[in-house]
């Protein structure tokens, strides 16, 4: 399979990611028209270390805070319970 043949599937898989097209349907479409799966997929794979190397690196890690957020209680603080034998106990006390 002469290189020029792949160099024409990954021309066309770059061009269609630009236009918004996913690597899958691209995928999906090649197959369609007839092109071999392995053709396709050293294409893709291709591709996919190209734009590896074309992303941005990160120098650093980023910073993860964790935040804690008190809860609150919604509900009005609960009364002292009023038994029977605790009112009894306040009218003699």
């Amino acid at each position: 399979m002469p290189e020029t043949y792949i160099n024409q599937l990954i021309s066309y898989i770059k061009k269609n990611l630009q236009k918004g097209y996913t690597l899958d349907s691209l995928k999906f479409a090649l197959l369609d028209q007839g092109y071999s799966r392995s053709s396709v997929d050293r294409a893709i794979n291709i591709v996919n270390k190209q734009l590896a190397k074309k992303a941005p690196q990160l120098k650093e890690k980023p910073l993860i805070k964790i935040q804690r957020i008190p809860i609150y209680n919604h509900f009005p603080e609960e009364k002292e319970e009023k038994s029977f034998w605790n009112k009894i106990k306040k009218i003699f006390n």
